[in-house]
C-alpha cells in the first residue's frame, strides 16, 4: 500500500511529467515551417523500415510534432520533428517516466504476478476500510475521537485516534479510488469483460485494458507489423489536409491523427480512413472523427455519448482515478487521498507493533461481541462475491487455518492462533 500510494500520487501528474520530458520540443521557431507530410517523411527517413502509426498535432505553432512509429523489430518510438522538418529527438514511449510509474503502480515491475499482487492488495484494502469503519463506528460518543483526534490523551489513544479519524475522513475517497482501479486489474477485469459481453453491455471496444490478457491490445510487435507503410499521394489525401480539418475540431491535447489501417491500442486496426482522436486522460472528452482517405471529407464521428452507459461509468471512474476528470483540483484530491492511505498504513503498523506480544506475530483475539463478528463476516463474504482475488485468498486462509496450522503447532503459536479453532 505504501508503494501504490506513492506511485499513484506521482502518476496523477502524468501530463505535467510528459510536458517536462518534452520541454526541449516546445517553444521553437516556426519560421520556415513545413507541412505535416514532410515531418512524417523526416521521421521515417531516419528510421528505415519503420511504419507510421500516428501524428501528434503540435499544441502551438512553435512546438515540434511527434510522429509515433513502429520499428521493424516491433519496438515503438516517438520522434520529435521540428516545425522546419528536422528530427530533434527520439524517445522510447515505454521508457518515459510516466510509463515507468504506470508499470510500477500497476504491476510492481513484476509482470502478471505483480498485477495479481496489486489486485489482492486493493481487494484487502477495501475490506480493511469497510470492516474498520464498521468496528469503529461510534455508539453514543461525542465528536472527539470521531471528527478530530484526542491528541491530549497521548499514548495509544492519540495514535488510535490519528488512525481512525483520518480513516473516517478519507474512507469515501479511498473507496472510490480503489473501486475505480478494478477495471485495470487482471482477474476482476477479465470477469467484468466476460459479464459485459454476456449481458450485451457492449457498444464498441472498451478503451481500458484490464482483463485476462491486458497486453493483447498493446502488442508492440503486432502493432508494428500491422501498421501501414507510407503510401503515395495518388492513394490518399495529404496528411496536411487532415491537420487543417483537425484544428477546426479543437480536440483536447494530445490530439493525434492515425493513417488508414493504423493499429489501435484498444481495438482492431483503424479502417480505411484517416482518424482524428485524442489521448487525453479525461475520457468523457474523448471523441473520434474519421475522414475519407481520398477526399479528406468527414465520413463519421463518435463520442462519449455513443458508448454504453456501463463503459461511460467506467471511463468516468478511470478519469477520476487518474486525476484528470476536472483538472488540478482532481489531482489535489487524489494526492490527499493517496497520502492519507500512506499514513494509514504506517499508523496501522505502529498500532499493531504496540499491541502485539513479544516474539509472536500477534494475531488479534476473537471478538467478544458475536454480533460484531457476524457483521464483519457478512461484509467480507459479500465483498468476496464481488472480488475474486479476495475470495481466492479467503479460501487459501481457510485451508491453512483448518488443515495446515493444526499440524504445525509452533507456527500456530507464533501466529497467535493456537488458542482458537480457525478464522471462519
Amino acid at each position: 500500500m505504501l508503494v501504490l500510494s506513492v506511485t499513484g500520487a506521482a502518476y496523477l501528474f502524468k501530463p505535467q511529467l510528459d510536458r517536462w520530458e518534452e520541454s526541449a520540443w516546445r517553444g521553437l521557431s516556426s519560421e520556415g515551417a513545413v507541412d505535416a507530410d514532410a515531418q512524417v517523411a523526416a521521421a521515417l527517413a531516419g528510421n528505415p523500415g519503420a511504419s507510421f502509426h500516428y501524428y501528434r498535432i503540435p499544441e502551438a505553432a512553435g512546438d515540434a510534432a511527434v510522429v509515433h512509429i513502429g520499428l521493424s523489430g516491433g519496438a515503438m518510438r516517438d520522434v520529435a520533428v521540428s516545425p522546419q522538418g528536422r528530427v530533434i529527438g527520439t524517445v522510447d514511449p515505454d521508457a518515459r517516466w510516466s510509463a515507468w510509474l504506470a508499470r510500477l503502480h500497476g504491476s510492481l515491475l513484476a509482470g502478471r504476478s505483480g498485477r495479481l499482487l496489486v489486485e489482492l492488495a486493493a481487494s484487502w484494502a477495501i475490506v480493511l476500510i469497510l470492516t474498520g469503519l464498521y468496528l469503529w463506528w461510534p455508539r453514543g460518543r461525542g465528536l472527539a475521537g470521531i471528527v478530530w483526534p484526542r491528541l491530549s490523551l497521548g499514548g495509544r489513544t492519540a495514535l488510535r485516534d490519528l488512525h481512525t479519524v483520518r480513516g473516517f475522513w478519507v474512507s469515501g475517497l479511498a473507496l472510490i479510488l480503489l473501486f475505480t482501479a478494478l477495471p485495470w486489474t487482471d482477474v476482476w477485469a477479465g470477469g467484468f469483460r466476460a459479464i459485459r459481453a454476456e449481458m450485451g453491455w457492449v457498444a464498441g471496444v472498451p478503451d481500458w485494458k484490464g482483463g485476462a490478457d491486458p497486453h493483447a491490445a498493446h502488442d508492440h510487435h503486432a502493432m508494428a507489423s500491422a501498421a501501414p507503410r507510407p503510401q503515395g499521394p495518388e492513394h490518399r489525401a495529404p496528411l496536411a489536409y487532415i491537420v487543417l480539418r483537425a484544428r477546426a475540431e479543437h480536440m483536447p491535447a494530445p490530439a493525434i491523427i492515425q493513417p488508414p489501417g493504423a493499429p489501435n491500442m484498444f481495438g482492431p486496426p483503424n479502417g480505411n480512413v484517416w482518424t482524428l482522436t485524442t489521448q487525453t486522460q479525461n475520457r468523457p472528452q474523448v471523441r473520434k472523427v474519421s475522414y475519407d482517405p481520398a477526399t479528406s471529407l468527414e465520413v463519421s464521428r463518435s463520442g462519449f455519448a455513443d458508448k454504453h452507459v456501463i463503459d461511460r461509468v467506467v471511463n468516468i471512474g478511470i478519469a477520476w482515478h487518474e486525476g484528470q476528470l476536472f483538472g488540478l483540483a482532481n489531482q489535489i484530491v487524489g494526492v490527499v487521498t493517496a497520502l492519507a492511505l500512506f499514513t494509514l498504513a504506517i499508523s496501522g503498523f505502529l498500532m499493531w507493533r504496540r499491541r502485539k506480544p513479544e516474539d509472536v506475530l500477534g494475531a488479534p483475539s476473537p471478538s467478544r461481541d458475536p454480533a460484531r463478528l457476524r457483521g464483519v463476516a457478512a461484509i467480507i463474504l459479500l465483498l468476496a462475491a464481488f472480488l475474486p482475488m479476495l475470495a481466492a485468498s479467503l479460501a487459501l486462509l481457510w485451508i491453512v487455518d483448518r488443515l495446515i496450522l493444526p499440524r504445525l503447532p509452533r507456527a500456530a503459536r507464533w501466529l497467535g492462533v493456537a488458542r482458537r479453532k480457525g478464522f471462519i
